[in-house]
């Protein structure tokens, strides 16, 4: 039982230690990114969010707190989550390659104003970088969550936020506070302040 609480304390003391990194050395891109976000919702643009395993499911979750809710009741923002729809996925794994699942997502929703999130604890998977570089074709800002000193993704995003850790949970836990602190900021700018509860 001992090593079992210290091997908690130590994991969360880790993870204490890289949010504490990541507000340190990432402050300013993450303010931009959210800037970014700020002013394609208020040109009625839309989010594209993507990534890979625990990454998909981080896209997911950023997505549905801009549909439904973050803190604050408000009118629903566009954002879809390109991994949600399993059948589209695999469809398109199948038909076009792995390196495509997201970039038939980005041909059908993309529109020039709209913004795409990419998820990538390593920076480096190839359908998110084929999705990216689809993205800025169509005239679409990027923005990628990395990790592990941001890989092939920190070079061709136009704003990448590299958290500071080569531990992939602990990059991971970062990128959902850094999708959270996108939606307290969207909220704070685009919606008047009043009444709040958290959702689950």
């Amino acid at each position: 039982m001992a090593q079992t609480a210290d091997r908690i304390r130590a994991a969360l003391a880790e993870s204490i230690r890289v949010k504490q990194a990541t507000a340190d050395e990432c402050a300013d891109a993450i303010a931009s990114a959210a800037d970014r976000l700020i002013a394609s919702f208020e040109r009625g643009g839309k989010l594209l969010c993507f990534g890979n395993g625990g990454s998909a499911s981080d896209a997911q979750h950023i997505a549905s707190e801009f549909v439904g809710r973050y803190v604050d009741d408000r009118p629903a923002l566009p954002a879809i989550a390109l991994p949600a729809n399993s059948s589209e996925t695999t469809a398109i794994g199948n038909d076009y390659g792995f390196d495509h699942t997201f970039v038939r997502g980005i041909e059908a929703h993309a529109r020039p104003g709209d913004v795409a999130l990419a998820f990538s604890t390593s920076g480096n998977s190839g359908n998110v970088l084929a999705a990216v570089d689809s993205a800025r074709e169509r005239g679409v800002e990027t923005i990628g969550l990395l990790g592990k000193g941001g890989g092939k993704l920190a070079g061709v995003v136009d704003c990448a936020i590299v958290v500071p850790s080569d531990d992939t949970p602990r990059i991971q836990e970062a990128h959902i506070a850094i999708g959270h602190l996108f939606c307290e900021l969207v909220e704070a700018a685009l919606f008047d302040e009043g009444e709040s509860s958290g959702s689950s």
